[in-house]
């Protein structure tokens, strides 16, 4: 929505607003914010509202919160009297000047770069999680609150309730579900979103986190997106779809069309880069746990049905002509995500290579492998010519130090038992 700041703030006065929040991600994805009284709005809307930045990455200096009027949003699981509003914020140098490591401000950019070339581009997410028990002090357990399966009804399916009401919260901050249901693993749930600009989709994306895991735990639940919480259940996904047009026109096939020449680039294009971007959809030691597993992918592929590749080309009737890529997890960045991922295919579509689209097209082991662990990952993102172009030095060797951090510590336990301690300490709640 379009709002000026006289606009928002007689909303505030007349709905009883009397906090805003002011939310960031951080580098890893994680949200983040500052609570303001209503009174010091203004100021916020003409100067900035100045924070310690060191919640970014070490030595990071004061920074600025400057609000996206667009971007207001009440919150509806806070009381009616006493209104909680929140505002997604770019993040400014003291003088005013973009900080280099606002994703969010990167992917803005890079999106007004695409329309320039005549491109323009939605994006949507799935995104599954698991809902637990907590202990008799209130602490997440590993019981699942069900029993059920894929597509199960109640009784079977018992996280209806949270389910429903995580959508109904969703929608009334205009955030557009568009289904949900019960996924293959106990108590493990899925929502799935309307494409929508790709900056719109990654705040949705970060938000959708915050919802899920308020709203379990007003059910008495706790919400988890770690990749692999149950090590022999299916693992949680983030599927990210790509609706990309060039002059008005889809690159991607509407049902029972040809895939155009420009569509099969960008998949080419997606399919080259995936391992060098791997450390940035999935960045946990657990992520690599899910690939190969159930219908996680593997191997780097694609298909137009087949539910187990890389990449899926979707065919239905009523659904605008799209690509899914399937190897992701929440525990990723969506801004770094989906700029790495628009970017790998534009840069397909500049080279016009198709050879991989036409060696990869379902075939189940195409011989060319998603990297095996964080490490690995790891290695091929700090080589990548592609990751140094698109991703700031000062974002690259913050996210690298930590999951470098995170792969040693992992690596220095001997015993399945200590490795999963670790990732439960370090995931379980924070993912």
């Amino acid at each position: 929505m379009s709002f000026t700041p006289k606009e928002i703030l007689s909303f505030v006065e007349e709905n009883d607003v009397k906090f805003i929040r002011l939310t960031f991600c951080d580098m890893f994805g994680n949200l983040k914010n500052v609570a303001i009284m209503p009174n010091e709005l203004p100021k916020a809307f003409e100067y900035g509202v100045p924070f310690d930045a060191s919640c970014l990455h070490e030595g990071c200096s004061d920074l600025l919160l400057v609000p996206d009027i667009a971007t207001l949003s009440v919150l509806p699981w806070r009381p009616k009297s006493g209104r909680v509003v929140r505002f997604f914020c770019s993040l400014k140098n003291l003088d005013g000047s973009d900080y280099s490591g606002d994703m969010r401000t990167r992917l803005t950019e890079y999106i007004n770069t695409l329309r320039l070339d005549g491109y323009s581009c939605e994006m949507g997410t799935k995104c599954e999680f698991y809902l637990f028990e907590l202990d008799e002090m209130g602490r997440p357990t590993k019981t699942p609150h069900d029993s059920g399966s894929y597509l199960d009804v109640a009784p079977l399916d018992r996280c209806e309730n949270a389910r429903r009401e995580i959508c109904l919260s969703l929608e009334e901050m205009g955030m557009n579900p568009k289904s949900s249901c019960h996924k293959h693993g106990p108590a493990q749930n899925e929502i799935d979103f309307r494409e929508s600009e790709p900056v719109t989709a990654a705040d949705n994306m970060v938000h959708y986190k915050t919802v899920v895991k308020s709203i379990a735990a007003q059910n008495g639940l706790f919400a988890s997106f770690m990749p692999m919480p149950l090590p022999d259940e299916h693992g949680s996904a983030l599927s990210i779809s790509v609706s990309l047009k060039k002059g008005g026109d889809y690159i991607f096939p509407a049902l029972g069309e040809e895939m155009p020449f420009e569509g099969k680039c960008f998949i080419n294009g997606v399919l080259s880069r995936v391992c060098d971007i791997t450390a940035f959809l999935n960045c946990t030691t657990n992520s690599y746990k899910r690939f190969g597993q159930g219908y996680a992918p593997m191997s780097v592929n694609w298909s137009y049905e087949n539910r187990s590749q890389l990449i899926r080309v979707p065919g239905a009737a009523g659904t605008s002509p799209r690509i899914e890529i399937r190897s992701a997890d929440a525990s990723c960045n969506p801004y770094i995500a989906f700029r790495l991922i628009l970017a790998a295919g534009i840069e397909g579509i500049e080279k016009g290579d198709t050879s991989l689209y036409e060696k990869t097209k379902d075939v189940r082991d195409s011989g060319i492998r998603l990297p095996y662990s964080l490490i690995d990952a790891i290695k091929l993102a700090r080589s990548s010519d592609f990751v140094q172009k698109h991703i700031d030095p000062e974002v690259s060797s913050t996210i690298f130090g930590r999951l470098e951090g995170n792969w040693y510590e992992y690596s220095t336990k001997h015993s399945e038992a200590e490795r999963t301690a670790f990732e439960d300490s370090t995931y379980f709640r924070y993912v």
